[in-house]
């Protein structure tokens, strides 16, 4: 382990995994402060600066206090910090299965190819579209996912068009969610059904038993 390795860390915390396939299991989440995106519907921007310096060493401690095979790190945008990288790389060196959640708008090539990348494309109601890094979808695999959060049918539509030009289901597993507030899962579920999208709808499973807030 790189002793000299550091991160700014918003939070470490036990919780079920409440989206992607692995909806339903018990992780370890590690929350990095800081993000280069300010998306419209944003419900962590509490780890735009908020966090403490914490050594991988340290960091593993807290890890290991969970005894999780599964470890999910997110933010934020945790690709924005750069030792970002040993840590996900060593989190496969340690035996656990992980898996990163990102923006897409920074570079993924150098992910350690043992993680299960979570890619977020940016609709246009999220204001940060244009962000969107379209040479990522060239480092997904099979075990990968890519995830549209949706706040109505204009990026409904947006997303349909890219699933065909970009031929993301052919890729790896393409999830829909239906932004908080703005779109009702149910119409969201509706559309799917009436297009036959080879998609999976996703609901936040944390946020149905215990609401918003951090550590969830």
């Amino acid at each position: 382990m790189q002793l000299d390795t550091s991160l700014r860390i918003n939070e470490i915390f036990y919780s079920l995994q409440g989206e992607t396939s692995r909806a339903g299991l018990p992780t370890t989440f590690v929350r990095l402060t800081g993000c280069p995106l300010r998306c419209t519907y944003c419900d962590t921007s509490y780890a735009f600066q908020e966090g403490e310096t914490l050594s991988l060493a340290e960091i593993f401690d807290k890890v290991a206090q969970f005894k999780t095979r599964y470890v999910t790190v997110t933010g934020g945008e945790p690709l924005a910090q750069k030792n970002c990288l040993p840590l996900l790389r060593q989190l496969c060196d340690a035996g656990y299965s992980v898996s990163l959640e990102t923006s897409g708008a920074l570079d993924i090539s150098k992910v350690d190819p043992r993680v299960s990348k979570i890619l977020d494309i940016k609709t246009p109601a999220s204001g940060e579209a244009k962000k969107n890094r379209w040479e990522n979808l060239a480092w997904l695999t099979p075990q990968d996912e890519v995830k549209f959060v949706l706040c109505g049918e204009e990026d409904y539509a947006w997303a349909k068009q890219v699933l065909d030009q970009k031929h993301v289901a052919d890729r790896c597993q393409v999830l829909f969610s239906a932004a908080q507030g703005q779109l009702e899962p149910a119409t969201l579920a509706g559309w799917i059904l009436r297009d036959n999208l080879p998609v999976r709808l996703q609901i936040q499973l944390h946020k149905l038993l215990w609401g918003e807030g951090r550590g969830k």
